[in-house]
């Protein structure tokens, strides 16, 4: 056997279970078909949004809790500051689904947060301006984190631990091979005993080897970045704003926004993308969707929306409850991880570190149950 463990997938998931393999003594090979991190799948931003009263479920809770943690351990490894906490917002209708979620999460985990009115959250953030009917639920560990600074820490934990890396080499699939499994890939083969897919978007490319279907769908997501009109006043900035989510629509969908960061102000409408593939997606953020944005944008943060400094596309793998996947399927030697439905970069150590412990040891400290694949039929 070359390796114990292949990974497939190198972006926020495959280079946080490359590093917990290696660091637990395995021996670990990892395949990109490009050089992470880039900005053609799921890791990319500039910043990305971590919180711990999860308004999806409360079952995540757990999961973020654990991934505080090693987020500061891989930064005490390194120079580079991968997480900055603003505290956070889940702004709207008392009775939409986001602040009964948080506030549900909340509650169950005894997460400290704090209740406000509109005219509190105005008076307390004066970037804001929400609807006079809606209500906020603050809550204080939320914040960013950096993810191309993430996953570059993650690959070097990861090759410092002894892992073996390739990248721009594409995984064509797998098969069983005795005892173990051959990956096969464009530039040639190797022998593993597991496999842990972390493919992403690419994942369905896959499903030859994985043997069946798989009910992902892949999204087109925009984000968007502005120069606020006044630049230079605090109220942007990550000390005077924390990141928020708004349900500004009837069907619970929500538009985040970040306080001021590198390009400008960030934000984005979270599953308002279209069906697309990885290949087919067009990666040119139109005027007329930086307009929209900006309008959004103006509705929450007046002043914010002055300019465009940047936008990009990324893509979400979703499931159909938008709930992550953790399975095993090829009898039980290839370890399927994510697909994370637009919501799942915060968690990638404590992922990994679960991706980790589930091929090494056929069990981990995380119920994964809810996250199998038999939950579709």
């Amino acid at each position: 056997m070359d390796f114990d463990i292949g990974v497939v997938g190198l972006g926020a998931m495959g280079s946080a279970t490359a590093r917990a393999l290696a660091r637990a003594g395995a021996r670990v090979v990892g395949f990109d078909r490009f050089t992470p991190p880039h900005a053609l799948g799921s890791t990319h931003g500039h910043t990305r949004i971590i919180r711990e009263a999860y308004y999806e479920h409360p079952l995540y809770v757990p999961l973020v809790r654990r991934a505080y943690e090693l987020w500061g351990e891989i930064e005490a490894e390194g120079s580079a500051r991968l997480l900055h906490m603003t505290g956070g917002l889940m702004a709207g209708s008392p009775d939409g689904v986001l602040v009964r979620g948080a506030l549900e999460s909340a509650t169950r985990h005894e997460i400290p947060h704090d209740l406000l009115d509109a005219a509190a959250i105005r008076e307390r953030f004066p970037a804001f301006r929400p609807a006079p009917e809606w209500v906020g639920l603050l809550e204080h560990r939320a914040g960013m984190l950096f993810p191309e600074r993430c996953v570059t820490a993650m690959l070097h934990g990861a090759v410092t631990a002894g892992a073996a890396l390739h990248t721009d080499e594409r995984v064509l699939g797998w098969r069983l091979d005795g005892q173990g499994i051959r990956l096969e890939t464009t530039r040639g083969s190797c022998s593993v005993a597991r496999v842990v897919v972390t493919a992403g978007p690419w994942l369905s490319e896959l499903e030859a080897s994985v043997g069946r279907k798989l009910p992902l769908v892949v999204e087109r997501q925009l984000s968007h970045w502005f120069r606020p009109a006044q630049p230079a006043d605090p109220r942007w900035l990550p000390d005077a704003t924390p990141i928020a989510l708004w349900e500004m629509t009837d069907d619970g969908e929500v538009f985040a926004t970040f306080p001021l960061q590198g390009p400008g102000v960030k934000c984005g409408m979270h599953h308002a993308g279209s069906v697309t593939t990885p290949e087919s997606v067009s990666r040119t953020v139109t005027d007329a969707e930086d307009a929209a944005a900006g309008e959004l944008l103006e509705r929450v943060m007046p002043g914010a929306a002055a300019s465009v400094a940047e936008s990009r596309v990324c893509l979400y793998t979703n499931t159909p409850d938008r709930h992550f996947l953790i399975d095993w399927v090829s009898g039980g030697r290839v370890l399927l991880v994510s697909p994370c439905s637009g919501h799942g970069f915060k968690f990638a150590p404590a992922i990994g570190e679960v991706a980790a412990q589930l091929s090494l040891h056929d069990r981990t400290w995380l119920d994964v149950a809810p996250f199998s694949l038999s939950r579709f039929g």
